[in-house]
């Protein structure tokens, strides 16, 4: 008899009549005889694996079982025609078993690979952010920087804090087109400008400049915006560039070849050249460029070189036929004729004129050869006062080394003195020459000495065409001294006809303050004389009528005859 726990391998057609074979699966166990006869090893079933597994857990795995059961991988399962219910099937158990896990894992894996990606997209814009705003820093910073470097200069002048409060004032009151009082100005610069502000207080200066002066129509600069004027070409492209390398070579801002100093330089001198045909580039105007840039941007420095050429009249002594030059040249030798006669002799018997030490002060506002706190200072004063100012700080030069120019006794020590010595001032002396700018006027000696200049011209003109006709030199002289006589006492005539005008203006301000006077008292005497009606009026509503006519009738009496009642007044 065999054992019920072994079976023989039989092939079984399957349920579904689809023909397919199932495998047999001999399995083996230890089979227990009736008689105790030794147990022979058996082959186990996969149902039996199963049911061992789950029944009782077993120390080795399924793949090490296999091997040692030899059972096929390939080996199919059995199919069934039926859906698996849990108590038919346990092979459904352990399959959904199998698969829960992995799908849990699934959508943990795909729930981790989303916050994955939220934290991915969350520190990517948090990254993006800090990178503009780390833009926005470096921008600040250069800003900084370049700023920093611009304003690397010694200032002539302590400028303190109240002064710095005051100037924040005037910038924040008259930020509109308002008026703001001239001397109130005029005395706040004088005691300062603050370098970090002082671009500002130019663009400032020159808004109230404007509102007192209109420039006309024919001498307005082209309406032509900064931008559309960097698009075009010049013809003075060479000239420019040539001149950059020697527009301030030892400032840090423009010491660097093409650099972004000398870039601005040349934008800002391309853009004039193009906005003014007729004087195109000027040596000089580089200088002048070259400081306005240090204080402030591009296209404010384009208005402020606009304001300085067209509006105070610079742009008259870069002309191509320099007239305006050799006027001011003249004028300067008046000066020094008429207010400093031994220099000016001393440098007569040297052979020196103006143009050879001044001709730089006036084409590039002193900026060519004096440090750049003085040069801003000059600025300063330039853009409240306009073009006399050169003279005033050239004759204030000349005056403060006269003693030294003396000592110098030849042609190339003056010279040398004036272009290299004179240059080289300590800031108290600038400091000097700065207040006496500010208390100086040779406004009227600069208008006379003008028209003393056009009247000799015509006589020049004169005598040349006289020559030409061969008249004797007797008469030209005889005529040219009446012309100096007519000229001189036409110029007397015209300083006292403009003292008339100064005196008859004070005058007239004079007037204007009394009349307001006059009729604020007018409208104060007016509210007294209404209140004194009302008291009057209460003061008959109270009395009676026999006092009350008794009052008119004094009041008649002191009206008729106050001297009398003055004499017995006295008397008694």
């Amino acid at each position: 008899m065999r054992s019920p726990l072994l079976r023989q391998s039989s092939s079984e057609q399957c349920s579904d009549g689809e023909g397919r074979k199932r495998t047999s699966s001999t399995c083996s166990n230890d089979s227990l005889n009736v008689g105790a006869t030794p147990v022979t090893p058996r082959r186990i079933s996969w149902r039996q694996r199963i049911f061992l597994r789950v029944a009782s857990p077993m120390n080795k795995s399924p793949s090490a079982m296999q091997q040692q059961d030899g059972l096929d991988r390939n080996e199919l399962l059995p199919l069934s025609p039926l859906a698996p219910t849990m108590e038919e099937e346990p092979v459904v158990i352990f399959m959904s078993g199998g698969d829960d896990p992995e799908k849990a894992e699934e959508r943990k894996k795909s729930e981790e690979l989303r916050s994955l990606w939220r934290k991915a997209i969350h520190q990517q814009i948090l990254l993006l952010r800090m990178e503009k705003e780390n833009q926005k820093l470096e921008a600040s910073r250069d800003e900084l920087h370049s700023r920093k470097i611009k304003l690397d200069y010694e200032e002539v002048g302590v400028c303190q804090k109240e002064i710095l409060i005051t100037w924040d004032k005037k910038l924040l009151n008259c930020r509109g087109k308002t008026k703001c009082d001239m001397e109130d100005i005029h005395t706040s610069l004088k005691e300062g400008v603050p370098k970090s502000r002082r671009g500002e207080i130019w663009q400032f200066l020159a808004v109230q400049y404007r509102l007192r002066h209109r420039l006309p129509n024919k001498q307005q600069p082209p309406d032509i915006s900064y931008k559309e004027l960097l698009k075009q070409l010049t013809a003075q492209q060479h000239a420019i560039l040539v001149d950059l390398g020697r527009t301030f070579p030892t400032h840090p801002y423009f010491s660097a070849q093409l650099g972004a100093g000398q870039l601005s330089l040349f934008n800002l001198l391309k853009a004039y050249s193009l906005l003014d045909k007729e004087v195109g580039y000027c040596q000089g105007i580089s200088f002048v460029a070259g400081v306005l840039l240090l204080h402030m941007s591009e296209e404010q420095a384009f208005e402020m070189l606009k304001f300085l050429m067209y509006d105070l009249g610079f742009r008259k002594q870069y002309r191509p036929d320099m007239m305006s030059l050799q006027i001011q040249m003249y004028q300067l030798s008046r000066l020094l004729h008429d207010y400093h006669r031994e220099l000016y002799n001393h440098l007569e018997e040297n052979e020196i004129s103006p143009s050879l030490y001044a001709a730089p002060w006036f084409l590039t506002l002193f900026a060519s050869q004096f440090p750049l706190g003085f040069v801003a200072r000059v600025f300063d004063i330039i853009f409240l006062q306009g073009t006399e100012v050169i003279f005033k700080v050239a004759l204030s030069l000349l005056n403060s080394q006269e003693t030294l120019i003396m000592e110098c006794e030849s042609f190339e020590n003056i010279v040398e003195f004036l272009k290299s010595t004179l240059p080289d001032m300590n800031t108290s002396e600038m400091e000097k020459i700065i207040t006496q700018v500010f208390e100086m006027d040779i406004s009227k000696q600069l208008h006379a000495y003008e028209v003393e200049y056009h009247v000799l011209q015509d006589e020049l003109q004169e005598s040349s065409y006289a020559c030409e006709d061969s008249e004797p030199v007797e008469k030209l002289e005889r005529a040219n001294n009446q012309l100096k006589r007519q000229n001189m006492d036409l110029l007397e005539k015209l300083q006292i006809a403009h003292a008339k005008i100064q005196t008859l203006e004070s005058n007239l301000e004079n007037l204007l303050t009394r009349e307001t006077k006059m009729k604020s008292l007018v409208r104060t005497l007016e509210q007294e004389k209404m209140a004194y009606q009302k008291t009057v009026e209460q003061i008959r509503k109270l009395l009676p009528a026999d006092a009350l006519a008794d009052c008119e009738a004094l009041l008649r009496d002191l009206t008729c005859n106050p001297n009398h009642k003055a004499k017995a007044g006295g008397k008694a």
